[in-house]
């Protein structure tokens, strides 16, 4: 552990530095440095600032939003240090997908300053709004919208600081209620754009959700490609297609069987792909793995293979 230059990027809604402090291993002699994150920043600031203070690897302590800033930082920047991950959020969903302790800081500290680093990839998401506004935005995990976005914006704050990811079940119902099919276009890596019609689009990176929920079977963090879900859905038949998919399909069948692919349904179409152009008739909120970030018209996807290389 001795040559490791460690940078602390914590969040401090969710922990204080001291309990921090404590969970450094024993037998740890690098350098460490700290960087609080703010309201305004979840951190991008704070990982620059742990590079330029020398930081070999940057330490997310926080939520899944911690971690996706440091995450964006790190890739737009060629992966200037290492990543670990301390998981303190709702969801953790990165670190669900990549078997980092979770409710355990001093074993996800350990991990994180003494493991061997492997790559991962990062997911991108160009987004542009009806007022022609263009934002670039990185994610980690899964980014859409639709039911996953939909229960974002409806999940009760107080319930979620006391139920945890729990409370993302409760509004469900008003999720799904709020999705309505609307008519698109998608263009995959780079062919023309193909009609398409869905109330929920999901692109991926990771596939498990919290309750071992497998969204996205195909899914591989660092295989160079994206995973794509479209949901159809529309009244009882077709919902009952979906959760058939969900399942059976991609669920207890591919286990039973050593299914290799997604399968998909007449509700429930899985793709693969390495870039993705998305035209929506209507705006819809989209979501970069659980950040809100408004109604968006037009979305580009792409991935940066082996972005970041993750502890």
């Amino acid at each position: 552990m001795s040559a490791v230059r460690a940078g602390i990027v914590w969040n401090p809604s969710k922990t204080q530095r001291e309990d921090l402090e404590a969970a450094v291993p024993e037998g740890f002699s690098g350098e460490l440095s700290w960087h609080e994150t703010s309201p305004d920043d979840p951190g991008r600031a704070a990982t620059r600032a742990a590079l330029e203070a020398g930081a070999t690897v940057v330490l997310a302590a926080g939520g899944d939003g911690t971690v996706r800033a440091v995450a964006e930082e790190l890739a737009e920047r060629g992966a200037a240090a290492e990543l670990g991950i301390i998981p303190l959020g709702t969801g953790n969903l990165l670190a669900r997908n990549l078997g980092v302790p979770l409710n355990d800081v001093g074993g996800a500290m350990t991990r994180a300053l003494a493991d061997e680093a492997a790559a991962i990839d990062i997911g991108w998401a160009e987004i542009e709004r009806s007022d022609s506004a263009r934002e670039r935005h990185a994610f980690a995990v899964m980014a859409g919208f639709g039911i996953d976005a939909h229960m974002i914006t409806e999940t009760d704050d107080d319930l979620k600081a006391r139920a945890g990811w729990l409370a993302y079940v409760e509004s469900l119902g008003r999720a799904v209620s709020a999705s309505e099919v609307i008519d698109l276009t998608l263009a995959r890596d780079g062919a023309d754009a193909q009609p398409e019609h869905a109330h929920t689009l999901i692109v991926g990176n990771c596939g498990t959700l919290q309750g071992g929920i497998t969204l996205l079977p195909d899914a591989d963090p660092s295989d160079g490609e994206l995973d794509l879900l479209l949901l159809r859905a529309d009244g009882v038949a077709g919902w009952a297609d979906t959760l058939r998919n969900m399942v059976w399909d991609n669920g207890l069948k591919r286990v039973l069987t050593g299914g290799e692919s997604a399968e998909s349904s007449a509700s429930a179409a899985h793709e693969r792909f390495a870039e993705l152009r998305v035209e929506l008739d209507e705006p819809r909120v989209f979501e970069v793995d659980g950040d809100e970030l408004g109604e968006v018209v037009r979305i580009g996807v792409t991935v940066q293979p082996g972005a970041v290389r993750v502890r």
